[in-house]
């Protein structure tokens, strides 16, 4: 019991830590189908005068797919239906340059303020590089940047994740880091178990990505089923499609 108590405090401890140093309403969440971003809006969730108004994704509009995460649109709308949160999508040419991405974000954050919305939350835990750049791509909008796991330490973060219910897919990896063989495993404790020591437990240095079929912020589960393992541009990625909605296609 005592490990199923220790999402709820930390929960508590990081809202307590918000509130002290902002004063939030509104949050336009950054969901890329991952664990991360379900944690994090279920952080979100147990801060008070605090709402998740929608959340945005980036698309692959070649491939109609989570740009890196290689994961259908049409399971992401699933996610956002069973957290009852409208989804916000942004469609990414291919090749996209850091140009495109930047350019195609402002007309997202202009609706953001456009419906109230005062900040913008982020699932990074502790790539300085990474939060100084969503900083910068905020700088002047008039939204502040969170980020509500930063420097939460990944062992536990990862233990948090699966003992409060968090269940997800390996939907893309680095060869070099971590085998292939775990493409399109569960997101569990023999996971954890299993990867090297090397790895990071969340995935934070680029080792593996997620796709999220439950969670404590969903009112239901998305039953998935895993299709065909590829390599594609130095990555192995792991197909996973709705067994509501078998597509005529497993591959990535």
């Amino acid at each position: 019991m005592a490990r199923l108590e220790q999402p709820a405090l930390a929960a508590k401890a990081r809202a307590t830590e918000f509130k002290a140093g902002f004063d939030l309403e509104n949050i336009l969440l950054s969901w890329s189908s991952g664990k991360d971003s379900a944690w994090a809006l279920h952080l979100l969730s147990k801060l008070p005068d605090v709402r998740v108004t929608a959340l945005f994704t980036t698309f692959n509009s070649a491939a109609d797919r989570v740009a890196m995460h290689a994961v259908r649109r049409s399971l992401v709308q699933e996610q956002a239906a069973a957290a009852g949160l409208p989804l916000w999508p942004i469609e990414l040419p291919w090749p996209c340059t850091n140009l495109d991405y930047e350019n195609l974000l402002t007309p997202i954050f202009q609706r953001a303020i456009e419906e109230g919305i005062t900040a913008v939350a982020f699932g990074d835990l502790f790539l300085e590089d990474i939060r100084a750049y969503r900083e910068r791509q905020l700088a002047g909008t008039g939204l502040k940047a969170l980020f509500p796991l930063w420097q939460l330490p990944t062992p536990a973060l990862a233990a948090d994740m699966i003992a409060a219910g968090v269940r997800a897919k390996i939907t893309c990896l680095d060869p070099t880091k971590l085998d292939r063989s775990f493409a399109g495993r569960d997101f569990d404790s023999s996971f954890l178990n299993d990867i090297p020591g090397t790895v990071d437990p969340c995935g934070e240095n680029g080792e593996f990505h997620t796709f999220v079929y439950e969670s404590p912020v969903f009112r239901r589960p998305i039953r998935v089923k895993t299709g065909d393992v590829v390599e594609r541009d130095k990555f192995i990625f792991a197909d996973v499609y709705s067994v509501a909605h078998t597509p005529v296609s497993t591959t990535v």
